[in-house]
């Protein structure tokens, strides 16, 4: 499937003490009607479908798993029929600044665990929206900001997703499809512990290396 690709480019896949894990940000679940689109676009469909295929020990799912801030009817519906395709894997949530409620979800289902953040292997996993905690890390896995760059083609200026790594910070895209990237020198600014960042360096998708970029 043509998603599939998008998916993978756009997520992340470590080796840890948990096994094989797959890491996703920025789902936006539920956000075709917060955005004004008229139709259903079923993207989570096919990303139930390529977690599957990837069949991990552990996913971690780096906040802002749906759009609306509230847990309505509709937005829930929309979380049980993702998360019951999934009851066979462990899955983790950071808890981001779209999720109100998400908690409900551990009512629902054994598999899932939300909390403000985790800590594996010396690495910490948090959406990126709070201050840190204060426990000792190594390197940090985040999302929250949807990191984009402008880049040039000859003539053409392309915004791109993109990875950010700013020290021991790594910024992940969202995995969305239907949800541009935004401007990482602007987005920046919206983490509280990275908001005086001088540079980064970015990444496309693919992991080719386009060089610093300044805020």
């Amino acid at each position: 499937m043509e998603h599939f690709k998008t998916f993978e480019r756009l997520s992340l896949e470590l080796d840890t003490s948990k096994g094989k894990t797959l890491i996703l940000a920025d789902l936006h679940i539920a956000f075709e009607l917060s955005r004004g689109l008229r139709v259903r676009t079923y993207f989570e469909k096919s990303l139930v479908e390529f977690i599957k295929s990837r069949n991990p020990d552990l996913v971690i799912l780096l906040g802002d798993v749906k759009e609306p801030l509230s847990l309505k009817p509709f937005t829930k519906k929309l979380l049980l029929e993702f998360f019951s395709e999934l009851e066979e894997f462990k899955i983790l949530i950071t808890k981001g600044n779209h999720d109100g409620n998400i908690e409900k979800l551990e009512e629902e289902f054994r598999n899932i665990e939300v909390e403000n953040y985790f800590l594996i292997d010396d690495t910490l996993f948090i959406h990126g929206h709070q201050n840190l905690p204060k426990i000792d890390f190594e390197r940090a896995i985040l999302g929250h900001i949807h990191p984009a760059v402008s880049v040039k083609i000859g003539s053409i200026v392309k915004k791109t997703k993109c990875f950010i790594r700013v020290d021991k910070f790594l910024i992940l895209p969202t995995v969305n499809p239907y949800i541009e990237g935004f401007d990482v020198r602007e987005g920046i600014k919206m983490i509280p512990f990275l908001k005086k960042a001088k540079k980064g360096k970015a990444f496309l998708p693919d992991w080719t290396y386009l060089g610093e970029v300044m805020f």
